[in-house]
């Protein structure tokens, strides 16, 4: 459930590649839809009860009074793509969240290098249309299993910056493929790098670039996936509320935010899969084990703060601030 929904109507669902649809979302009640920045996202609440996030895709700078989102049908869904696949159709009445930006573009880059994985393009194609209305300098990498498999291609083909974009397929000659070090280059002043996919796309894009000595402040990341908490013998421990003195027992098949949910102590989450950032919570005393995609290295080596939904306590207790 969403605690402030707005309520949007399916105006128009096309198909963007062979299994994404996209969806152009418009106001249900004739009010102005809020503003966005490229990069942002909105949480949508969908038949059956489930909450997913997807990112806007539209430019940000053209604001005709909706919005557009892309959703891949993922064959390993936990329900939410498959639900806006098959049960959400043109009319629908949908609740949104306001939208929300955790994966901001610097405009005053000197240049900007956009690598998509997938339908990880979403939130990139916000930003070349961005970065293209500003006449900055910018390259788009579109990276995907195949041509039909690559979302909004044919948009990316007819747009104004299409000599700016670039597209790698898995079943394509290898000449075309995605050489990753080479598309870095050597980090500079002003130069970002911003990266959206799956897990294993993000990491080698993590290791490439740490490996050529980007700064983490340099390069950006948002993933659509969690990755399950690895078997790592973290098991039960405790969790202690500062605030009231307060000690939750979290077992060891329990998530800490399902745990404080139980006692009822309820933390705001989103994504529930540390990604989205919704959930972050202050660490005051105690280790993590942190399991999340949404902190930087250096923020989890600070071990002052993490994601209830997915990290764990490497000691005994955590003391949280709440």
């Amino acid at each position: 459930m969403l605690s402030a929904g707005i309520a949007v109507r399916v105006a128009r669902k096309t198909v963007e590649a062979e299994g994404v649809a996209g969806f152009r979302l418009v106001p249900a009640d004739g009010e102005r839809l809020p503003a966005f920045t490229p990069g942002a996202h909105i949480d949508v609440a969908l038949p059956g009860g489930l909450v997913r996030q997807y990112s806007l895709c539209n430019a940000s700078a053209l604001d005709d009074g909706h919005y557009e989102i892309g959703v891949l049908r993922d064959a390993a869904s936990r329900g939410g793509s498959r639900a806006m696949h098959d049960a959400v159709h043109e009319g629908s009445v949908l609740q949104i969240s306001p939208p929300r930006n955790l994966f901001a573009l610097d405009e005053s880059a000197t240049h900007s290098l956009l690598l998509a994985g997938g339908i990880g393009v979403t939130p990139l194609l916000s930003m070349a249309q961005r970065l293209a209305a500003l006449g900055a300098d910018f390259a788009l990498h579109c990276c995907s299993r195949s041509a039909a498999r690559a979302p909004y291609r044919r948009r990316l083909e007819d747009s104004t910056f299409a000599d700016q974009v670039f597209f790698h397929h898995d079943d394509g000659p290898s000449a075309q493929r995605l050489d990753l070090a080479s598309a870095l280059g050597s980090p500079a002043p002003g130069r970002h790098v911003y990266v959206c996919g799956p897990t294993g796309f993000l990491e080698a894009v993590r290791t490439t670039a740490r490996a050529l000595h980007w700064a983490d402040a340099q390069v950006h990341f948002e993933s659509f996936t969690g990755a399950a908490p690895p078997a790592d013998g973290h098991g039960s421990f405790e969790v202690e509320l500062h605030r009231s003195g307060r000690v939750v027992h979290v077992p060891a098949t329990m998530t800490v935010l399902d745990a404080l949910a139980a006692e009822g102590v309820e933390i705001p989450v989103s994504c529930a899969q540390g990604v989205c950032g919704t959930c972050l919570t202050r660490v005051l005393a105690g280790e993590v084990a942190h399991h999340d995609l949404y902190l930087t290295p250096a923020e989890q080596a600070a071990n002052d703060c993490f994601l209830p939904c997915c990290s764990r306590a490497i000691s005994p207790r955590l003391v949280l601030d709440l």
